[in-house]
């Protein structure tokens, strides 16, 4: 965090990637950034579009459901006991494709993609923070539905599950918001954005919040965004007990999945979270996935919902 401090505060073009923990973090001047790594986000990509011209082909080898259940439940008893009101589930998946982890992120659409070192990839379809000017805005995605469902965008604003979990992200990142700025409003509430999955088209339910910063928030970006991580869509809420139950539950390090990436352009911060995200270990393929989990979930819809999000955007 003291090298983006350093860098903001100079006005330096920078690439930042950092990962859930903040025990990783990769910060690099644009001019220096190493050969091996390619970004796309606000508009900038450091690597040429090309086409997918073949056939490909993803091969899925998820967890027992049973292990997905046990863990599910024992969210559930946190729920109960009042530790933790939403929390965020994550596994990883084995996979197998045709396609090397270069090629998938240079064929993947995705409004903002990450290809980093030959370790991993994201294409993500969720804003973290943006910094234009003195203000700062945040975007919460919360709720998913097949767009060819009919009525897809009534049920999906209808449903109270969807609506309860959007609600209690969209709070806490209010709260986290009013750690670093003032005058923090939702300036849209639940509106529908169109993503593509594979083969299918989602609609994707976000939020847009904003605050206003001191004039001289570049002096000390670092420790703004140390304030806002790990990113709240992708813990859960209260955050501080939830991190410590994930801890508990989840059976892996996420490592960099559900950190964040970005760039600072010299006068305004863009960033992403690391989610649709793929890792290479041990020369297989994994996918990190998740949802949110709730009072009301269901463990046999949400691992399904798990699954359904291991998908190549091509």
């Amino acid at each position: 965090m003291q090298e983006i401090n350093k860098l903001a505060q100079q006005r330096e073009p920078f690439l930042f990637v950092l990962s859930y923990d903040l025990k990783e973090q990769f910060v690099q001047p644009l001019k220096e950034l190493d050969k091996d790594i390619f970004f796309k986000i606000a508009n900038q990509r450091n690597y040429p579009k090309t086409p997918l011209h073949q056939e490909y082909y993803l091969k899925r080898y998820p967890l027992e459901f049973k292990i997905y259940q046990q863990a599910l439940n024992n969210i559930l008893e946190e729920i109960r006991a009042g530790n933790t009101y939403l929390l965020n589930l994550t596994f990883k998946t084995e996979i197998e494709s045709n396609l090397s982890l270069k090629e998938i992120f240079t064929f993947a659409r995705a409004k903002y993609k990450l290809y980093f070192k030959g370790q991993f990839i994201s294409f993500s379809p969720e804003k973290f923070i943006e910094i234009k000017e003195n203000t700062i805005s945040t975007y919460p995605m919360k709720g998913t539905i097949e767009a060819s469902i009919p009525n897809a965008k009534e049920i999906i604003l209808a449903n109270q599950k969807e609506m309860a979990e959007h609600v209690m992200i969209v709070d806490l990142m209010r709260n986290d918001l009013g750690m670093v700025g003032t005058n923090v409003k939702v300036e849209k509430f639940r509106y529908i954005e169109k993503i593509r999955a594979g083969e299918k088209e989602l609609l994707q339910v976000s939020s847009k919040i904003t605050a206003s910063l001191p004039k001289d928030w570049k002096n000390y970006l670092g420790d703004i965004l140390k304030k806002l991580l790990p990113a709240g869509s992708i813990t859960g809420t209260p955050k501080q007990s939830t991190v410590k139950i994930i801890e508990q539950i989840e059976n892996y390090q996420r490592g960099f999945y559900t950190g964040i990436f970005g760039i600072f352009d010299g006068k305004n911060l863009y960033s992403a979270v690391m989610i649709r995200f793929i890792e290479m270990e041990n020369g297989k393929l994994y996918y990190k996935s998740g949802g949110g989990i709730t009072l009301d979930s269901d463990a046999k819809s949400e691992y399904n919902e798990l699954i359904d999000k291991i998908y190549l955007p091509l």
